[in-house]
């Protein structure tokens, strides 16, 4: 038997391989399939099923191509209903895999199909379950994703309070829990950083496994949870209906373009040109309009938040060799309309004579230097980020939302930004200098740097000027 996990850092997402006798299942895959298909042959084993929690919101799973690559029957729990061959199964149906034996727990209340795979040995001794988004480590998934449920959060809420009473509970406390999620996933509001955990442990730290009233837990679960990003419901409905094949996707998109072509296309549109670079080498120097979004970091996630149609042309300006990755990180969230890449990366726009602009970015020992409670400062971190700590009197401007404030700000004025490291106010001065405002400064290391300075700064827990 081999249970092996398949974590991506960028989407705090974990993917499951099983296999027992030259037989494999695997769960909630991603949306390339070549990494599982290698996996498959370097243990020589053939696919027979692929389990999905439910319509991810967060990811386009790859649960459709890899069907289509392998002859793999797609199992979802009830409820379900997609556009493409499936096994909708009945809570408590078994599944052979060798050996092994999997058993649908239907676990509603994340959305309506949420489903838990009990895995099972020889014996029928339980060893594992993979919960995708019904129970995380520390925390449990968020109760207003359903797709076009006329249920509210609080009745979804309810409905997994008693699928954790019912299904997830009784269950032996030595089993595994693997979730689909970790911290940084917009899934959930406070995922621990570890991706599994026994059952036992987790009755005694989760909130959500522990003596709670059903009033309680719904009252907690729906509490202070931020709008999820405007490409959930949109990558959840790709799942639900299917896609391109992602092999097209990345042909597509690994289109060379000369400095000319992109000035071309660009004046298509509803085109954007995407710098996937450093955060401090767009500061340098960049195409004028270009929008920053860096691949070392959480990127499909912030792709999705601020990009808002996925029918965006993207021309990207990528690090030399990575521009494969890069187009198959957009797929990952449904963003298929990459149209080529710059050959040659900035460097070719750079020779090239063209303009180039650039983003004014200070250490914040420099920007302790000059600072005063009269400048205009935007904190572009989370609100819970904000809560913990933040500068005195300076308000919180999400990333999240920037397109609701944004228009607020006077284009006249000088504006400094700071997230938490580099990499949020970056994408923020990026999207705001594209919209017309011209004097923006970014602090290098966020608040990370700024709290070792001497400005003054107010905590959460003490409400007091430290």
């Amino acid at each position: 038997m081999i249970i092996e996990q398949l974590y991506t850092n960028c989407l705090a997402q974990g993917a499951y391989y099983i296999s027992s006798n030259g037989e494999a299942a695997i769960i909630d895959p991603l949306r390339e399939t070549k990494p599982y298909i290698e996996l498959l042959k370097k243990n020589k084993t053939s696919l027979k099923y692929i389990f999905e929690t439910h319509f991810h919101a967060d990811f386009v799973s790859g649960h459709v191509d890899l069907a289509k690559a392998t002859g793999a029957s797609i199992v979802f729990g009830p409820n379900a209903e997609t556009h493409y061959p499936s096994h909708i199964a009945q809570d408590g149906e078994e599944f052979k895999i060798g050996a092994l034996t999997v058993q649908v727990l239907h676990t509603p209340g994340h959305t309506l199909e949420s489903s838990c795979f009990l895995l099972l040995d020889e014996n029928k001794k339980q060893i594992a379950v993979f919960t995708g988004d019904t129970l995380f480590i520390g925390d449990v998934g968020r109760p207003d994703l359903a797709v076009k449920s006329t249920l509210t959060e609080h009745d979804l809420a309810g409905m997994l309070y008693e699928s954790l009473q019912k299904k997830i509970i009784p269950l032996n406390d030595s089993i595994i829990v693997y979730p689909a999620h970790g911290a940084g996933s917009a899934c959930g509001k406070n995922m621990s950083k570890e991706t599994f955990d026994t059952l036992g442990n987790q009755k005694k730290v989760n909130y959500a496994l522990g003596h709670i009233s059903k009033e309680e837990f719904i009252t907690q679960l729906t509490s202070d949870i931020l709008p999820a990003p405007q490409y959930f419901s949109k990558n959840a409905e790709l799942n639900k209906i299917g896609y391109n094949p992602i092999d097209l996707v990345i042909k597509n998109g690994q289109a060379p373009l000369s400095v000319s072509d992109v000035k071309e296309k660009r004046k298509e549109k509803n085109t954007i040109i995407l710098d996937v670079r450093k955060a401090e080498e767009f500061s340098e120097s960049h195409i004028p309009n270009s929008l920053f979004i860096g691949i070392d970091g959480q990127f499909a996630p912030w792709v999705g938040t601020v990009i808002k149609d996925l029918h965006t042309n993207i021309i990207l300006v990528c690090p030399i060799g990575r521009e494969e990755e890069t187009i198959t990180r957009l797929a990952r969230v449904g963003y298929d309309k990459c149209i080529g890449f710059l050959n040659g990366g900035f460097e070719t726009w750079k020779n090239s004579g063209e303009p180039c602009e650039q983003i004014e970015s200070i250490d914040a020992i420099a920007f302790s230097k000059q600072f005063n409670a009269s400048q205009n400062i935007i904190d572009v971190r989370r609100p819970s980020e904000y809560a913990t700590c933040h500068i005195e009197n300076v308000p919180n401007m999400p990333l999240d939302f920037i397109t609701a404030w944004a228009q607020n700000l006077n284009k006249n004025n000088t504006y400094f930004i700071h997230c938490a490291g580099g990499y949020r106010s970056m994408i923020t001065a990026s999207i705001l200098k594209a919209e017309g405002l011209k004097n923006l400064i970014d602090i290098k290391g966020g608040f990370g740097k700024i709290k070792e300075t001497s400005i003054k700064l107010k905590h959460a827990k003490t409400q007091q000027t430290l």
